[in-house]
């Protein structure tokens, strides 16, 4: 039998102190972690932090594990009280609604822009950035739910045991962090809809000229297994309000930094 990822032997000899087994509970657990960190966060240093924070609370909770769900389900509770309880990451929020994204995005595009040496490493470098970024539009709730459901596709029951809600409160939810998803890209997204205004094409002399693309640096879509010219025909190639939720889906998984690992391997040479 296995919790998650983990097997439930693994577990019961972390729980009584073994190393070896709560190295492997966190091999586990990390990239689940810093991937739900970062697509509701997208601050590289703020998921990253909340990433080792939340792992060393699950290593410190990790006794009080009853089985009754997946370790992952039980894991990600704890990140979601993290993501939402913790005042840095409030005070950190930026604020940020689709009026004022849609805005930036229509700032400064060049209607016949010069194409760069990297020029479609760039160009899904900007696509990928821009899709996680959006998302910081909604508020702290929705996007959890949303990152749930339509990013990780998580089935309601899980979804709503993780974020503490009735099933009817997390579908209500979900059903209105979907409506302003699919009313922004419809609206404001080149790739889903051919009158927008703004293409990615259109839009990188003016990222890369900002800094928030960098020739030469592609931290978002490092590893990526669809380039800019494959997502954009496969969102083209389904309809209407999927093509929203093809968008998001093209986003790559995003792995635990090396060096979050290598503290938390380090910090169990030490008693919790």
């Amino acid at each position: 039998m296995t919790s998650g990822d983990v097997s439930l032997e693994t577990v019961t000899a972390a729980k009584a102190g073994d190393r070896k087994a709560l190295e492997d509970v966190l091999a586990g657990l990390q990239d689940r972690i810093y991937s739900l960190a970062m697509r509701v966060l997208v601050n590289p240093d703020d998921a990253g932090e909340a990433t080792q924070e939340i792992l060393i609370q699950i290593l410190t909770k990790l006794s009080t594990f009853r089985g009754e769900s997946a370790l992952s389900t039980w894991a990600y509770q704890i990140a979601v009280r993290h993501i939402l309880n913790a005042r840095k990451l409030r005070d950190r929020d930026l604020g940020l609604t689709f009026e004022m994204f849609a805005t930036d995005l229509e700032t400064g595009l060049v209607a016949d822009p010069p194409a760069a040496p990297d020029q479609a490493l760039l160009l899904n470098e900007l696509r990928i950035s821009c899709t996680m970024a959006m998302l910081l539009c909604l508020t702290l709730e929705l996007r959890l739910a949303y990152v749930l459901g339509d990013v990780f596709e998580m089935d309601h029951a899980e979804a709503s045991r993780i974020l503490e809600l009735t099933p009817a409160a997390y579908r209500k939810r979900l059903s209105r962090a979907r409506a302003e998803v699919i009313a922004f890209t419809s609206q404001h997204c080149g790739l889903v809809s051919n009158q927008a205004k703004c293409s990615c094409p259109r839009r990188l002399p003016a990222a890369l000229k900002s800094g928030r693309i960098r020739s030469g640096s592609y931290p978002n879509s490092a590893g990526a297994s669809v380039d800019y010219a494959a997502a954009k025909q496969q969102i083209a190639s389904v309809v209407d309000d999927l093509k929203t939720f093809k968008l998001q889906q093209a986003v790559p998984g995003q792995m635990c930094p090396e060096d979050i690992r290598g503290r938390l391997t380090r910090m169990l040479s030490h008693p919790l």
